[in-house]
């Protein structure tokens, strides 16, 4: 288990708090601030679209897939959602999956 990933889920497994986040890339401008706050956590491929990355760096580009927030990547993750000019990228708790930022957040 990495640093990373026991910080965004807990050492013990599943946190209540955890965030994960995901791109709708039907809504993606391929703007890239996503990529200029968090280049841990998104990356634009060769489509010219934003991808989230897992905690291994693999690009992850199916559909709907998500990715862990790591705790100390929370606000630059959250300011991607705020300023990205397409409103496609979510962050959502894990343990109920309600969506706290992005354009769905109550």
């Amino acid at each position: 288990m990495t640093v990373q990933h026991e910080l965004a889920t807990g050492s013990t497994g599943e946190n209540p708090e955890a965030l994960e986040v995901w791109i709708d890339q039907d809504l993606c401008t391929g703007d890239g601030i996503c990529v200029q706050y968090a280049p841990e956590v998104f990356e634009l491929d060769i489509d010219g679209l934003a991808y989230v990355k897992s905690l291994e760096d693999e690009l992850l580009q199916d559909a709907g897939a998500t990715a862990p927030v790591p705790l100390p990547l929370l606000q630059d993750v959250v300011d991607s959602a705020k300023e990205c000019p397409g409103d496609c990228i979510h962050v959502r708790r894990v343990s109920d999956g309600v969506e706290v930022y992005g354009p769905d957040a109550a």
